[in-house]
């Protein structure tokens, strides 16, 4: 998301706006990506973000192939490297990557010669994830510029907070984080955003809010007390919810832990909560971001989204 532009961020959302009218379609095809590879690489579970891009990729034409990391040679000890030269040598259009080193995606993008996308990083960057939320925030709010949006939970552990917080900044609006002190990288300050350990201070008057998953496969260590005091200061119920903003959006980039950090009745709230568009978005932003690295702009080979 840092080497976006504003106008590099627009043209992304203004394109995803056609997408999600096509999804909605009996007939969701498009030859767009026709005769074009893509390869989804992920060395990480995920459901929404390997699924999305899959059918981003076909309703756009493209032939999409999923590997399986579990069955793939870099269980034999083959380097990310090796897995590299092997996927060029197919002369794939397009490879979207999920790894679980940041800036294992960038070393790759390096070694091929097709475009790369970003599918997460480690705890560095899920750029494809900040446009979708920011194209669910647009399409509800009718802006980006101005608004308070307060991202909160596991902000250490978080590349969709990292990359929300470069995207926000960026579009003009003025970004919150809310955490324990525990799950507060140190020196957050410095990207642009206001600091909170009090829930209902950093909710206050808010006219988003982002909750983050307790990622707990990458805490090494005594991070939280128990999972029940964590939601009893830090998971948002109405109680809670009811110092930002009466029309305040609720969102969750997903997998949610109901009762960890959100209240079932908060994240299926019909009239405030966007966690379902969400997901409806992702399919659209992605068939955006790969019709522009493949299809737009020349052949995008080498690039790195």
């Amino acid at each position: 998301m840092q080497e976006l532009s504003r106008s590099d961020i627009q043209c992304i959302l203004d394109l995803s706006e056609q997408f999600i009218e096509l999804n909605r379609q009996d007939n969701k095809k498009l030859r767009d990506l026709q005769g074009r590879t893509q390869i989804n690489l992920f060395f990480e579970n995920s459901t929404r973000t390997r699924t999305s891009f899959e059918l981003a990729g076909k309703r756009l034409g493209a032939d999409t192939i999923n590997m399986s990391v579990e069955a793939s040679s870099t269980k034999k000890g083959e380097t990310l490297i090796d897995t590299a030269m092997t996927l060029n040598a197919m002369h794939p259009d397009v490879l979207v990557v999920r790894h679980p080193d940041s800036g294992a995606v960038a070393l790759l993008s390096q070694k091929v010669d097709c475009a790369v996308v970003n599918g997460g990083d480690g705890q560095h960057e899920h750029p494809t994830q900040a446009l979708l939320d920011a194209l669910t925030i647009r399409r509800r709010l009718n802006r980006l510029e101005g608004l308070t949006v307060a991202i909160a939970g596991d902000v250490m552990h978080s590349r969709v907070a990292r990359s929300n917080i470069y995207l926000l900044n960026t579009m003009g609006a003025r970004v919150r984080v809310i955490a324990p002190p525990t799950l507060l990288p140190s020196g957050i300050e410095r990207l642009g955003v206001e600091a909170f350990t009090d829930m209902r201070r950093g909710l206050r008057d808010v006219d988003v809010v982002m909750m983050l998953r307790l990622q707990r496969e990458r805490m090494q260590g005594s991070f939280l007390p128990s999972v029940r005091e964590y939601y009893h200061f830090y998971g948002l119920d109405h109680e809670k919810l009811s110092h930002a903003k009466p029309d305040a959006l609720i969102m969750h980039p997903g997998p949610m832990n109901r009762g960890v950090e959100i209240d079932t009745e908060v994240a299926d709230d019909i009239h405030r909560s966007v966690i379902r568009e969400q997901v409806e978005m992702g399919v659209a932003v992605r068939m955006a971001v790969l019709r522009l690295l493949v299809a737009g702009g020349g052949n995008g080979n080498g690039g790195d989204a």
